[in-house]
């Protein structure tokens, strides 16, 4: 299957909120994640304020004018924000490790792929359109290990683990980018 990977900066992105809704729900209505319909409608309603996002930038990926995967990520801020998932990266990696190696990267927020897309690649080439320029290549993400193949597609990717589960995590873990400076600086092996 031949896509062609577009980087798309603000608003541009809405135009296409109908396919990734569509996307989102054949990547996240499904087992593990198991989602229901109304995340993503959450999802797609997010998207009008997360374009406005200092740094906002998303990857599509078309097989023709059919949209096949996306990723949204956007730079984050200081102060470290508390609301959604925020509180258990800060509470795996610790205030000081929190601002010094989150704030000011680039952050991805969500990466999906249909179905027909799985092993092909795809997610990964997604992935790198929106991590290449980010700043001194410090780019993270959370997910979960409710789900080790999100985990081990990471791990092949060259993202390293930088935190394991807190009791207050809901299985959520940080991954920095594979060339995060501060991956080194991990407490690894996790």
């Amino acid at each position: 299957m031949a896509t062609d990977i577009r980087v798309l900066r603000g608003r541009e992105l809405l135009k296409h909120s109908e396919a990734l809704h569509a996307v989102y729900v054949g990547a996240f209505c499904a087992p593990p994640w198991n989602e229901d319909q109304e995340k993503a409608v959450e999802f797609v309603g997010r998207l009008v304020s997360d374009v406005e996002r200092p740094g906002f930038t998303a990857a599509l990926a078309f097989a023709g004018a059919d949209v096949m995967g996306f990723t949204t990520a956007w730079t984050t801020v200081a102060p470290f924000p508390t609301d959604r998932c925020y509180p258990q990266a800060a509470a795996g990696l610790g205030a000081e490790r929190t601002v010094a190696w989150l704030c000011g990267a680039r952050e991805i927020d969500e990466l999906a792929v249909r179905p027909a897309a799985h092993g092909t690649g795809l997610a990964g080439e997604l992935l790198d359109a929106v991590t290449e320029d980010a700043p001194e290549g410090r780019a993270w993400l959370l997910t979960s290990v409710r789900s080790p193949r999100a985990v081990a597609f990471y791990r092949r990717q060259g993202w390293a683990q930088a935190t394991h589960t807190s009791p207050e995590g809901r299985d959520i873990v940080v991954f920095l980018g594979p060339r995060h400076p501060a991956r080194s600086l991990a407490d690894l092996p996790l």
